[in-house]
């Protein structure tokens, strides 16, 4: 089992949710990527065709005959959510076996009616979405509107932080253990073997 994740657009891979995810699922391959632009030292997100070229790339360098789970925070998740549902014109990747979506930008802050969710039908692999009750970028019922437009293969879980907004702080704990729940589940024995 590879998990591949990715940082929101004004982070990088050391985030302290995505090392403490790491840390939770060892000893499986866990690797915290970064997008280009952030490599290149600048501060403003790509594109997204070209964020899910990267990712594309960053999988091509993965075992390919072994589960692969994808995910982040925020955009780093969403892109990845993105290429689970073949936004990019190329299939998902075909070992792929869920998503992990920390605090999932449904809409920027205070503009509920910019949804970034029209790929979400097109998601047939089981999705974990954490995030907290206090998310100005999607409440819990707005998320759960949304999340009801993905198919039943999607086998959608929810985990709401009680009080926390977008930065999920304090709550490394939390996510990294909730990941691993969702982990066994969907991987079963590949997972605690």
């Amino acid at each position: 089992m590879t998990l591949l994740l990715y940082p929101g657009a004004g982070s990088d891979s050391s985030h302290s949710s995505l090392a403490a995810i790491e840390r939770w699922v060892a000893p499986h391959r866990c690797v915290r990527a970064d997008f280009p632009y952030r490599k290149e030292g600048r501060k403003a997100p790509d594109r997204a065709p070209k964020l899910m070229a990267s990712i594309r790339d960053d999988i091509a360098g993965l075992p390919d005959d072994e589960p692969l789970v994808l995910g982040g925070r925020s955009m780093g998740g969403r892109v990845c959510s993105m290429i689970a549902a073949g936004v990019d014109e190329q299939p998902p990747p075909p070992n792929l076996a869920g998503l992990v979506l920390v605090s999932y930008p449904l809409h920027p802050p205070g503009k509920p009616d910019r949804l970034r969710v029209e790929h979400l039908p097109q998601v047939n692999v089981p999705t974990l979405f954490i995030s907290g009750t206090n998310d100005t970028f999607g409440t819990p019922d707005e998320i759960r509107e949304w999340t009801a437009t993905m198919p039943r293969k999607a086998k959608v879980q929810h985990l709401f932080v009680d009080r926390k907004g977008h930065d999920l702080k304090g709550c490394d704990h939390t996510i990294a253990g909730a990941v691993v729940d969702f982990l066994e589940r969907v991987l079963g024995s590949e997972f605690r073997g």
